[in-house]
């Protein structure tokens, strides 16, 4: 087929689990002939793969979009496709307000991407939403966007929990774990190709498994995982509180490969708040769980995850998060002020609180988060830990690393520096931290 002159221009939206999407439709189109360039004004083919999980991310998408059918108006680009989270949810809208929109496809279709861009070359409008039940077979391999030393591996599609403030249910399904001899193949692929560190995603990890092998199967995964040579580290992240058990966590202190981090959102602490969030834990549970982790395996690393100005919330449950926050100090937290998302049970809820206080509640938090975080890098002087180099600093002896305590895009780095050894791009180095910078870490490699 002739097209091999079809520049294609993708833009990845939102979350790491969306970025795998869009590595395995780069993959098939790549594998299918096309040439994928970083400008789009020299595109021929424009494809926006959305977000739509709160406001901000819906009108990031939105904008990207018009912006991008600019680009077909008044530029070279002459196909234009839309999917992901927000082509599922408002598809009608899409084919009503952007005429430009070639193709739309849904989340569950994005395996039709090569298929669909042929149509919309033919001259056809073109859409496809699959239900949202199975998952995609793409039969390709990924096109890796994040440099090839590390990798997202994402092991489940969808969620059943059903929190009353989450579009996610609608608009990805039920959960549907990828079967393991699957991701097995995925992973030997990414290690073979020079990924080092696997990073496992999903919207929740811990249930993998649950609804192809009847148990929670994530242990397994990870025993599995780490006899694949090459790999280095494996980092999970999403693990809800309550699904967090002692098979888990026995897999995680035998499996060398596995970083003692786990990112658990807890988006509370106020019974009252958890129990209309629809979150199935107690501030109680929640204290448990990180009090047992910490005693099994005391260097652990644990990110979270709050939402600030719930429906009804008040001021003294807002400052009974804070004391909670405040006590417990975890390593790294994200603070996200709430939105109300149509479709879902709390945005019909009483007591939706102006932007104002939910604002000010956020930054309160993230105030106190930054305090205790601060602390925490300072303690780390003095310490030797591997560190994972990310790259060379422009006209600098020094390098950005990261340890197992940073997860990459979301957490702070380590700044090496004083060698006159030359490192690459996903080399592991053994470094004494020296000092810190806000949330960041200086250090000196140690030659062995």
């Amino acid at each position: 087929m002739e097209t091999g002159a079809k520049q294609i221009f993708f833009m990845s939206l939102g979350c790491d689990k969306n970025l795998v999407d869009s590595e395995f439709m780069l993959g098939m189109l790549q594998e299918n002939g096309y040439t994928v360039t970083d400008d789009e004004t020299q595109a021929d083919v424009i494809i926006v793969n959305t977000c739509c999980f709160i406001n901000d991310a819906k009108e990031e998408s939105i904008n990207a979009i018009l912006e991008m059918a600019e680009y077909k108006k008044n530029g070279r680009c002459s196909t234009l496709i839309v999917t992901g989270c927000l082509a599922q949810r408002y598809q009608s809208e899409i084919r009503k307000e952007i005429p430009e929109a070639d193709a739309v496809l849904g989340t569950n279709s994005y395996d039709d991407i090569v298929h669909a861009l042929k149509e919309a070359q033919a001259g056809k409008k073109y859409e496809n939403f699959h239900t949202l039940e199975g998952l995609p077979h793409t039969g390709t391999k990924r096109s890796i966007t994040t440099g090839g030393h590390y990798a997202y591996l994402k092991i489940a599609e969808g969620c059943s929990k059903h929190c009353t403030y989450c579009i996610i249910p609608s608009i990805r399904g039920a959960y549907r774990s990828v079967p393991m001899e699957e991701l097995l193949a995925q992973a030997r692929e990414l290690a073979g190709a020079g990924v080092k560190e696997l990073i496992l995603a999903a919207q929740e990890t811990t249930l993998y498994g649950t609804d192809l092998y009847g148990e929670k199967s994530l242990y397994r995964l990870l025993d599995e995982l780490n006899q694949i040579a090459g790999l280095r580290w494996i980092r999970i992240l999403y693990c809800y509180p309550e699904e967090i058990d002692d098979g888990l966590i026995a897999a995680i202190k035998r499996n060398d490969k596995v970083c003692h981090y786990l990112d658990m959102p807890i988006q509370h602490a106020s019974d009252e708040i958890l129990h209309r969030m629809g979150r199935k834990t107690s501030q109680q549970d929640i204290r448990a769980i990180v009090s047992k982790l910490r005693r099994e395996i005391p260097d652990i690393c644990l990110r979270t995850t709050v939402i600030c100005g719930f429906p009804g919330e008040t001021k003294k449950q807002h400052e009974e998060l804070m004391s909670f926050i405040n006590e417990l100090e975890f390593d790294r937290l994200g603070a996200f002020v709430y939105s109300a998302e149509e479709g879902t049970p709390a945005a019909g809820f009483a007591g939706q609180l102006d932007e104002e206080t939910k604002l000010d509640w956020q930054e309160e938090v993230m105030q106190l988060q930054q305090e205790i975080a601060f602390d925490q890098a300072a303690a780390m002087k003095g310490q030797e830990i591997w560190a994972f180099v990310e790259g060379k600093l422009a006209d600098e002896n020094a390098y950005a690393a990261r340890t197992y305590r940073d997860a990459p895009d979301i957490d702070g780095y380590v700044f090496v520096s004083g060698t006159e050894t030359e490192f690459m791009t996903g080399d592991f180095v053994r470094v004494r931290i020296t000092g810190s910078f806000e949330y960041d870490l200086t250090a000196e490699a140690i030659l062995q």
